[in-house]
């Protein structure tokens, strides 16, 4: 199975000499397409600089990162901009909406940028729309739709040109509990349809709906197994237990 992600030794300095702070301390991480990955640790354990890096908002000081098979750590300011757009979908927690356009708008904004044309834009701006269940609010502006609408739209942006990986940065944490549990089954649904999902969260009910579990610890990986949703869904369902 290929691989999504892949650095080796990864290392993040900020500062010099004597203010020199190691966010990361050699990294090594591989996710293949496919994986659902929860990625966790406390404040200043290393964890948002590592998802700043694998989502090329950032680069290493020292090793190597490989996205998608391209290696990346020593690309232009533009050539990570492109890589950005056309390889990872992000979800933030704060959703990122831009407050004058239209949902169906916001969710075309990627594709814009990647050269789509404007029939092609809004004909998968509907599909994604129908796909994360708001397929009725196209054409109503972000300010009236709830927390949990708001980040289906970002989900459906963050689909919008088919990255190879979905980058959420604790995509519940501004939600009720029950808001939150809906946006991480659909989550699950997309995992479900083959897409890759890195999750990074600090919340460890949100990171036991993923299917791998990589905990960040003083810039270091400090343990990496799978979770219990991974196990469950290798056990056989009831009828196949019967035969």
């Amino acid at each position: 199975m290929a691989n999504v992600i892949e650095t080796r030794g990864l290392t993040k300095v900020y500062g010099q000499n004597g203010t020199a702070v190691r966010a990361l301390n050699g990294i090594d991480l591989t996710v293949d397409r496919g994986e659902f990955v929860a990625l966790v640790g406390p404040s200043g354990s290393g964890k948002s600089t590592l998802m700043a890096i694998i989502g090329c908002l950032d680069r290493p000081t020292d090793g190597t990162y490989a996205l998608d098979g391209q290696e990346v750590q020593g690309l232009s300011g533009l050539e990570l901009a492109r890589i950005r757009n056309e390889k990872v979908g992000f979800v933030f927690q704060s959703y990122n909406l831009l407050p004058k356009a239209t949902v169906s708008r916001n969710v075309e904004l990627p594709m814009l940028y990647a050269g789509v044309g404007r029939k092609e834009r809004r004909r998968r701006a509907l599909e994604l729309l129908e796909k994360v269940g708001i397929p009725e609010k196209a054409d109503v502006l972000p300010a009236v739709l709830s927390g949990g609408q708001r980040q289906r739209v970002a989900i459906a942006r963050a689909l919008a040109n088919r990255p190879s990986l979905l980058l959420a940065d604790e995509p519940t944490g501004a939600l009720d509990s029950k808001t939150g549990s809906e946006v991480l089954a659909l989550f699950g649904e997309l995992h479900a349809q083959g897409n890759t999902v890195l999750l990074v969260t600090h919340d460890p009910t949100v990171a036991a709906r993923a299917h791998r579990r990589v905990e960040i610890r003083d810039g270091l990986i400090g343990s990496d197994h799978p979770t219990q949703a991974a196990t469950d869904a290798l056990a056989p369902s009831g009828e196949e237990r019967a035969a």
